[in-house]
């Protein structure tokens, strides 16, 4: 695998990521988006960075603030900084036509990425993708008791099936009100693929339905695990994420031919 590297897009912000240059000149890049509290060491990550390899195809992995190897405090991170290093990341360290792919809140992070850099976008995968979570915890999740405490504290810790209670500040829930996309449709014109398990416990598959119904590529199919989970990490779940990124890859590159 590619060495950890670091790169500075403001002052006081340090980012960790791993890029592989690919040789390859005619398929598009990749750039892997992760899930909340995740970072770029997960299995879905790396393995489709080694797949990348394979075919020498440049990708890129990274760390968003607060998490991982990069700098900041995971509590005072909210969407739009997410957001704003993914941009990043995506300015500074990859050139050309490049796929998307985002894992749960990555997946949010990974439209209205694809909607601010639209003119570079081969491609689109979703990964139990989770746009507007916040919304759904805010006000389906928690009840009146957890939203006054919220209010009145700032901060609220969540249980979490993937180890230690996580935190949520308010104004992780108030900054995220920037960025909603279910209310209206999607702007996304490449194509998507939005890979999502039947049986996940966290994001509901309706929600890869939902965000389909609002998308407004001409090209968009949603990929159903029938017994899949959320992580969707089992080799047979690895599988069908790398035929999502070999089709849309193959697509690009015919979409060149035939220009």
């Amino acid at each position: 695998m590619t060495p950890q590297q670091t790169f500075s897009p403001k002052p006081g912000v340090t980012l960790a990521f791993h890029r592989y240059e690919g040789a390859s000149k005619t398929l598009p890049g990749v750039i892997f988006l992760g899930g909340f509290r995740s970072d770029m060491t997960g299995i879905k990550a790396t393995h489709l960075e080694a797949q990348c390899r394979e075919r020498h195809q440049s990708y890129v992995r990274f760390d968003y603030t607060g998490h991982g190897a990069s700098s900041g405090k995971f509590e005072e991170g909210n969407i739009g900084a997410w957001l704003q290093d993914a941009q990043a990341v995506f300015d500074e360290l990859t050139t050309g036509p490049q796929i998307i792919i985002g894992s749960s809140m990555g997946g949010w992070i990974a439209m209205l990425l694809a909607l601010s850099r639209s003119d570079r976008v081969a491609g689109l995968i979703g990964i139990a993708a989770a746009p507007d979570f916040s919304e759904d915890i805010y006000n389906g999740e928690f009840g009146e008791e957890e939203r006054r405490h919220l209010a009145k504290t700032g901060l609220i810790y969540r249980p979490s099936a993937y180890g230690d209670p996580y935190p949520l500040t308010l104004q992780l829930f108030t900054e995220a009100r920037k960025h909603l996309l279910l209310g209206s449709k999607i702007g996304i014109h490449a194509p998507v693929r939005l890979i999502h398990g039947k049986q996940d416990p966290d994001v509901p598959w309706a929600k890869s339905a939902e965000t389909a119904r609002k998308l407004t590529s001409p090209d968009i199919r949603v990929i159903y695990i029938d017994d899949g989970d959320h992580r969707l990490s089992r080799p047979e779940d690895l599988e069908v994420m790398d035929a999502a990124l070999v089709e849309l890859s193959h697509l690009h590159h015919m979409s060149m031919v035939q220009e």
